[in-house]
C-alpha cells in the first residue's frame, strides 16, 4: 500500500470522524427542538419559549458544521476512490442527489423560518416549519443510510460494461442491511441528543439553580435517554445478527477471529498480528463472541481464514480503487 493511499484514507477517516458528530446531533435534536416549540404553543409557558430559542441556535450551529464538513467529504468520494466511484456512480450518484433535493433544501429553507420567522408567520406555520425541518433531517439520514447500506450489502443492480446500473431502485434502497442501519442510526442520534440536552441543562442548573427552563429540559433529556437506550440495545443486537448473516468476513475482522472455531472468545483488547495471524496481548471473554453474535456459546463462527480463497464481495468493487 503506497503512501498516497494511506494518507488518503487517513484524511477521509479524520474528516468523516469529525463530520459524523454533527449529523448525529442534528437528526435527534431537530425533533427535540420541534417538541419544545410544540410545548410552548400548547402551554404558552415562557420557559418552553426560552428553551426553544436557546436550542434552535445550537441546532443551527451543528447543522451548519455538518453541511461544511459534509461537502468536503462528498468531494473525497471522487478524489480518493475514483475507480470505485466510476463503477458504482450510477447508483451512488442518484442517492446522494435525492438527499440534496428532497432533504437538504427542505431543511435549509424552513430552518430560516425557524430562526427568523417567529414574528413574521403564525404560530401554526412556525410549528409546522420546525416539524418540517425535523422530517428533513430524518429524510436526509434515510438517503445517506440507503447508500451506505447498499455499499455494505449491495442488491438490485446489474453489471453492464464494467459498471453497475440499478435494476430495481426498491431493492437498491431497501437492501438487506438498510432497515437495521437506519433504525440504529436514528436511535443513536436520539440518544446522543438526549444526553447533550441533559448535560447542558445540568450545567445551566449548576450556574443558576432557579432556572425553570433548564430543569424542564434536564428531565426531558433524562427521560428520553431512559426510553431509547434499551431500544438501542435490542436493535444493535439485531443489526449484529444481520451483519453476521450478510457480512461474516467483516464480523471476523471486527472481532479478531482469525480461525474458524466453535465457542469463539470475545476480544476486549489486543494488538492484531497480521503476519502471525493472531492477536497479541489479547484480553478475552471465553466463548463471548459466539454468545453475543449467535446467541449460542458453542456456535461456530467463521474466521478470516475462511475467506482467503473466496472473497465475500465481488472483485469488481475493488478494481481501480
Amino acid at each position: 500500500m503506497d503512501e498516497a493511499l494511506i494518507l488518503s484514507r487517513i484524511q477521509f477517516g479524520l474528516n468523516i470522524g469529525f463530520h459524523i458528530l454533527f449529523p448525529t446531533i442534528t437528526i435527534g435534536l431537530a425533533w427535540i427542538v420541534a417538541w419544545f416549540r410544540v410545548r410552548y404553543e400548547q402551554t404558552r409557558d415562557e420557559a418552553w419559549l426560552r428553551t426553544y430559542k436557546l436550542w434552535v441556535r445550537i441546532f443551527a450551529l451543528t447543522f451548519a458544521m455538518g453541511v461544511v464538513s459534509g461537502v468536503v467529504m462528498s468531494f473525497q468520494f471522487g478524489t480518493n476512490w475514483p475507480g470505485y466511484m466510476n463503477q458504482v456512480g450510477n447508483v451512488a450518484g442518484p442517492l446522494l442527489a435525492y438527499e440534496v433535493l428532497t432533504a437538504f433544501f427542505l431543511e435549509a429553507t424552513f430552518l430560516g423560518v425557524m430562526l427568523f420567522g417567529m414574528q413574521r408567520v403564525s404560530g401554526r406555520v412556525h410549528v409546522a416549519s420546525a416539524l418540517i425541518v425535523a422530517a428533513g433531517t430524518t429524510l436526509s439520514a434515510f438517503w445517506i443510510l440507503a447508500l451506505n447500506s447498499w455499499m455494505q450489502t449491495p442488491a438490485g443492480h446489474v453489471q453492464v460494461g464494467g459498471v453497475l446500473i440499478a435494476e430495481s431502485w426498491w431493492r437498491v434502497i431497501f437492501n438487506p442491511s438498510f432497515p437495521y442501519r437506519l433504525t440504529h442510526m436514528l436511535l443513536a442520534s436520539g440518544i446522543t441528543s438526549a444526553f447533550v440536552v441533559a448535560g447542558l441543562s445540568a450545567w445551566r442548573l449548576l450556574a443558576e439553580p432557579a432556572d425553570g427552563a433548564a430543569l424542564k429540559t434536564l428531565r426531558f433529556g433524562a427521560r428520553l435517554a431512559a426510553v431509547l437506550v434499551p431500544l438501542q440495545i435490542v436493535v444493535g443486537d439485531m443489526h449484529g445478527l444481520n451483519t453476521l448473516e450478510h457480512q461474516p468476513a467483516k464480523i471476523a475482522a471486527l472481532e479478531a477471529i482469525w480461525h474458524t472455531e466453535r465457542g469463539a472468545g470475545l476480544t476486549l483488547f489486543g494488538i492484531p498480528n497480521e503476519r502471525e495471524r493472531r492477536t497479541d496481548f489479547a484480553v478475552m471473554v471465553p466463548k463471548g463472541a459466539s454468545l453475543i453474535l449467535a446467541h449460542d456459546a458453542n456456535a461456530e463462527l467463521k474466521g478470516l481464514d475462511a475467506f482467503e480463497d473466496h472473497p465475500p464481495v465481488a472483485p469488481v468493487f475493488f478494481e481501480g480503487v
